[in-house]
């Protein structure tokens, strides 16, 4: 049984399931008209999302959030573009999901999905890979319902990494899965994407400055 069919099983042979349809109905129509209102009030000096229903409002980040970040962009970026990869998006790229919209720290997409955005494109398609780097106020959503959403939708790759703790977990979405797998949790050695070809850094290149130097010249 899916992992959807296990959602809905217990409503398919209720007496209440014409109920639950049109309460659920309601809150869809409630909730699309809601998003319609964010994508037309949204401005580009703000960090929000649209989850479940209710505008997410960022509030700013620490230091070292920040230098966790521009630290693996370092990294991603610049290999992704020596070798014609795709692209490489980091922080106000808005991903719209089928309920919901993010603005992940960083975004990676590969060609095919490259090739769909314009130079004017503000809402962008579901990425190949995603990095989330968490904090106090966003850990329960990092490791809840976009850890979901992401898998469920084929998010092929996710990141999640804790500058508190020096430490990078990297999920992966199995072929024909819609949940990720653990595949490294680790404060030293390598790290290696399996969704973009070569990217392998040293997982403490994203907390150290010296370390993602020696990196950077490694890679280009």
């Amino acid at each position: 049984m899916s992992t959807l069919e296990a959602l809905v099983e217990p409503l398919r042979h209720s007496p209440q399931l014409i109920e639950a349809v049109d309460l659920l109905t309601r809150q869809l129509s409630n909730e699309k008209a809601r998003r319609q209102r964010f994508y037309a009030e949204m401005t580009p000096e703000e960090k929000i999302e649209f989850i479940d229903g209710e505008i997410i409002l960022h509030s700013p980040a620490r230091n070292r959030h920040l230098d966790a970040t521009l630290l693996l962009v370092n990294l991603l970026n610049n290999f992704v573009r020596i070798h014609r990869l795709g692209t490489v998006k980091v922080e106000k790229c808005l991903c719209v999901f089928p309920r919901n919209d993010y603005e992940p720290d960083i975004v990676f997409f590969g060609p095919e999905k490259m090739a769909k955005i314009e130079p004017d494109t503000l809402k962008f398609p579901i990425p190949d890979f995603i990095v989330e780097v968490v904090s106090a106020s966003t850990e329960e959503r990092d490791r809840g319902v976009k850890f979901e959403d992401f898998a469920v939708h084929g998010v092929r790759e996710y990141w999640i990494v804790d500058p508190d703790t020096a430490t990078i977990e990297q999920y992966i979405l199995p072929d024909g899965d819609s949940a990720y797998t653990l595949r490294q949790k680790s404060t030293t050695g390598t790290l290696t994407s399996l969704v973009i070809p070569g990217f392998t850094i040293p997982v403490q290149a994203v907390f150290d400055e010296a370390e993602n130097l020696a990196a950077l010249k490694s890679l280009i």
